[in-house]
């Protein structure tokens, strides 16, 4: 008998452990658990099937370039090359150094920033700011990537202007700020991120694409399901429900459930995020009042006084954008439409009097679209039963012939709960609009990149933002939202220029 217990051994082992594997398969279907069980049995689930593999064959599991690969139809030429320069055009700049001990990582408190030139320089000229990233030993780094943003303000005029930061790629940086108004200006650098967190953002990126996930419900009868949803997942597992958008080609896909079919999908939501993911190697890089948003202070001076032009100065000539500035805090433009207030409702009226507005994108479009239904008493908000936060939406002011409307972009986004009727994806939203001089569009569109070559007109949000002295928080305050709306309204009813049918 004791010759046959090795063999009796193995089979309860395989045999428990197929039962284990069955259970894991099946239990992100079950609609109860919560977002973070499901993530842990989700990563469970993916070390089993890795550690199973047969050599030679490709079981892809986190990286998107893997598995997204076998959906959807390659590329054409052109798309390639589209695709290759929009990710080149948002690629950080390395060197990105790994596997540095913390105390070798970039230190803001140690790092200091020399204002170069005169403490005396002038409207229409160019402060240069050089910055000089050390270490928590005090030593001078050697290799760049740190993500540093820049201000130069003058908190009692409400002026503001975002600067440019030039990476040299050895540690050390230079701030360009044009000098727009006279004054005491002060320079202001923050370092968001040291290069060593950048490193481990950019590996979250590329290993764990769906470190956000979402879940979609099923209903039919009395019977429903809820599984995991995303832009893609990991292909033999089990079956997936294919929701393509034939125009777009967007890619979305939901677990099948075990009992129902994939016609049968009542809404869309935000499923959680995925845990641990990060080291306690990796975590020492993102410690608040160390090296996460921590200002980087000057040697020397850190403020110039700013004089008014003088008569036959020469223009300096920046090489880079810079697209407006605050100023008693209020946003001007320096190209485009001619910036006007508009600080009562009638004026607003005027300006939209006969005119059909579409609003698409995410929650900072929405604040638009309430912004303009708070402060236009005559913009009625047409009841359509949407949840809060999500819509559809829409308002009209009858008398005048006005219509505003605000719908959301396609998935993924981060929503409590929103109907699967109701994602559009804003392409095919545009294709059915029909146009014409009163119809205007305002788009959120993450990669001004996108509409490179095209007559839209771009509104920073992301400069107006980062020139504020308010804090930069996910949802931007109401006074930067009334700057943002001033600038379409600028562009919709330019002064004395053709009127635009888009923005």
């Amino acid at each position: 008998m004791e010759r046959h217990m090795p063999r009796f051994v193995t089979a309860f082992f395989l045999l428990a452990l197929s039962g284990f594997i069955i259970l894991i398969c099946n239990i992100t279907s079950l609609e109860k658990l919560s977002g973070q069980v499901i993530a842990t049995f989700y990563q469970i689930q993916n070390s089993i099937h890795s550690a199973l593999n047969p050599p030679g064959i490709l079981w892809p599991l986190e990286l998107n370039h893997t598995y997204c690969a076998h959906f959807g139809q390659e590329p054409t030429a052109e798309e390639a090359k589209e695709e290759r320069y929009l990710l080149n055009s948002i690629a950080w700049p390395g060197p990105l150094v790994q596997g540095l001990p913390v105390e070798l990582s970039s230190d803001p408190s140690k790092s200091y920033f020399v204002i170069q030139g005169p403490a005396e320089q002038r409207i229409g000229g160019q402060l240069v700011v050089n910055v000089h990233v050390q270490n928590f030993l005090g030593l001078p780094k050697k290799h760049g990537g740190d993500f540093l943003i820049a201000r130069l303000h003058s908190p009692e005029l409400g002026a503001g202007v975002a600067g440019q930061v030039h990476d040299h790629h050895d540690g050390n940086y230079t701030v360009l700020f044009p000098l727009l108004w006279s004054g005491v200006v002060w320079v202001e650098i923050t370092m968001v991120h040291p290069s060593e967190a950048v490193v481990v953002l950019k590996r979250l990126q590329e290993e764990q694409p769906n470190r956000v996930f979402f879940k979609s419900l099923f209903r039919s009868g009395f019977l429903s399901e809820t599984t995991v949803c995303n832009l893609c997942l990991p292909v033999n597992q089990q079956p997936l429900c294919n929701y393509t958008d034939p125009e777009t080609r967007e890619p979305w896909y939901c677990y099948k459930p075990k009992m129902l079919g994939c016609d049968t999908r009542i809404n869309h939501s935000k499923g959680g995020y995925k845990k641990n993911l990060i080291t306690e190697y990796e975590a020492q890089f993102f410690q608040s009042d160390v090296n996460i948003k921590v200002p980087i202070h000057a040697s020397g001076m850190d403020n110039v006084t700013v004089l008014p032009a003088e008569k036959g100065q020469a223009k300096v000539k920046y090489n880079y954008n810079v697209a407006g500035y605050y100023f008693h805090n209020s946003w001007r433009p320096l190209s485009g439409a001619i910036i006007q207030q508009f600080n009562d409702s009638s004026s607003i009226t005027r300006c939209l009097r006969g005119k059909v507005m579409y609003m698409f994108g995410d929650s900072t479009v929405r604040q638009w679209f309430e912004y303009l239904t708070a402060f236009v008493p005559e913009l009625k908000e047409f009841n359509l039963h949407s949840p809060k936060n999500v819509g559809p939406f829409m308002a009209v002011d009858s008398r005048n012939n006005i219509l505003v409307s605000y719908r959301c972009h396609g998935p993924p986004i981060r929503f409590t709960s929103v109907l699967s009727s109701e994602l559009r994806y804003v392409a095919n939203e545009l294709d059915r609009i029909k146009g014409g001089p009163d119809t205007v569009v305002l788009i959120d569109a993450v990669l001004h990149a996108m509409f490179r070559g095209l007559n839209v007109k771009l509104l920073d949000a992301w400069e107006m933002t980062l020139a504020h002295h308010l804090p930069h928080l996910l949802h931007p305050p109401p006074t930067i939202i009334k700057n943002m709306m001033d600038l379409i309204l600028s562009y919709v009813c330019p002064v004395g220029r053709k009127k635009m049918s888009h923005l």
